[in-house]
């Protein structure tokens, strides 16, 4: 943030902590609106193909994992039932 911008933050501040409550509700909502647009601003967003390729990542990892998951609560089920009763279905 620059000086400026600091200074100017702190000036909206100072005049948003004095008046009714209703008035300082708003401010601080205004306040936190504009934080908001100004961090918004700061992102960087992906170009076409890297939105497919973290796409593509994303979803073959959650695919190995709910296999990973899957054999395992399979397994686990098998060795309980064994365990238990005796019997694997």
């Amino acid at each position: 943030m620059t000086e400026t911008s600091a200074r100017r933050g702190s000036d909206r501040a100072d005049r948003a902590s004095g008046g009714n409550p209703v008035s300082r509700f708003f401010g601080a909502l205004s306040l936190f609106v504009r934080q908001i647009l100004d961090e918004l601003r700061k992102v960087v967003r992906p170009t076409g193909p890297e939105l497919v390729r973290y796409t593509t990542v994303v979803v073959v990892f959650v695919v190995i994992m709910m296999a990973v998951v899957s054999g395992l609560d399979f397994g686990l089920s098998k060795l309980i039932a064994w365990v238990f009763t005796g019997t694997t279905f």
